[in-house]
């Protein structure tokens, strides 16, 4: 499998045959692996690392003082989560050891006062954000981050519509309201051999349209599932954002696109102890978006959010909780 690497500057910045032509890679890219890289992106390289060093520094403080923002009893991803407090192969049905990673996760920073924004369902999207107190410069940071990312996202879903043949608008009124979430990932490094299964992140989809990525290239990194099966590492450009479809846009796309499978692998042995830092921003659209009808009807169609609370509740071994229709 070949991942390939994306300039997405002349869709971002170029006329309408401009913009074909990164469709047409991404297109390829969407059929052949649901992962490709980008560069051209126009996110500054000091936010990347400013994020990176905030992250670095909350999961360098004392666990009682992490924990004060632990994450809700419900799942909604916001706050901490401790080491080892999710299996995300669960929600494939596959029973595996916790995964060794730590985690801050936050939504949108910016929520209008509107009926949308409250209710049972909108507050697995909606829900106030639990920032630490420390460090000084974290909040200011990943909210820069988080805005920075939705805006490119919100270019990335228009050059996705037109790799679909669609108008370049077609998605703008169903993300104009976006369920988006942000997640800092620390995979520490392992000083004891992992229990038989268990992982830095068991094989998984993701949940949401789009996933955009930049993480540490160390020992122990993202792997794709190859079709013929085994795994591949992806070793991205320095300044590259990785991208992958989640399921969300394969159920949209009829499963003309795949959300693939991928995982984060522990290191091999003899490599060198060390942490893996990962900011990953998760596109989705609004949570009453109904996930089918691009190409054909499709009688099994969903909402994002049923989709998505019943993934949460699986990873977390908790089930699908009841009631989580949402209004279509």
């Amino acid at each position: 499998m070949s991942i390939p690497v994306i300039d997405i500057r002349p869709h971002l910045h170029g006329g309408d045959d401009d913009k074909l032509r990164v469709a047409r890679e991404i297109a390829a890219a969407c059929m052949e692996s649901g992962f490709f890289c980008i560069t051209g992106h126009g996110v500054p390289a000091d936010l990347v690392a400013r994020t990176r060093q905030v992250a670095v520094d909350f999961f360098a403080l004392p666990l009682d003082e992490k924990c004060r923002i632990l994450r809700p009893e419900s799942r909604v991803g916001r706050g901490y989560y401790p080491h080892a407090d999710r299996s995300l192969a669960y929600t494939l049905g596959e029973k595996t050891p916790p995964d060794l990673q730590e985690a801050f996760a936050m939504g949108p920073p910016d929520i209008p006062d509107d009926d949308y924004y409250r209710g049972e369902i909108a507050e697995y999207f909606f829900a106030a954000n639990r920032y630490p107190a420390r460090p000084e410069a974290f909040r200011e940071t990943v909210d820069c981050y988080f805005r920075a990312l939705l805006g490119l996202c919100d270019r990335l879903m228009g050059a996705m519509a037109l790799a679909l043949g669609l108008e370049e608008d077609f998605f703008a009124d169903k993300i104009d309201r976006p369920a988006c979430g942000l997640r800092l990932i620390r995979y520490p490094a392992q000083t004891a051999a992992p229990a038989r299964g268990q992982l830095r992140a068991g094989a998984h989809t993701d949940y949401g349209t789009l996933t955009v990525l930049r993480g540490d290239d160390v020992p122990g990194t993202l792997q794709v599932r190859l079709p013929g099966g085994g795994w591949t590492d992806l070793r991205p450009p320095a300044d590259a954002f990785v991208c992958n479809l989640g399921d969300a846009m394969a159920r949209w796309t009829g499963g003309r696109w795949a959300s693939t499978l991928h995982r984060v692998a522990n290191p091999p042995d003899g490599a060198a102890r060390r942490d893996r830092i990962s900011l990953v921003f998760f596109h989705q659209p609004n949570y009453d978006a109904t996930l089918g009808g691009i190409f054909e009807d499709s009688g099994d169609a969903v909402t994002l959010a049923e989709h998505f609370i019943e993934k949460i509740h699986l990873a977390a071994g908790t089930g699908k909780p009841p009631g989580t229709g949402a209004k279509r």
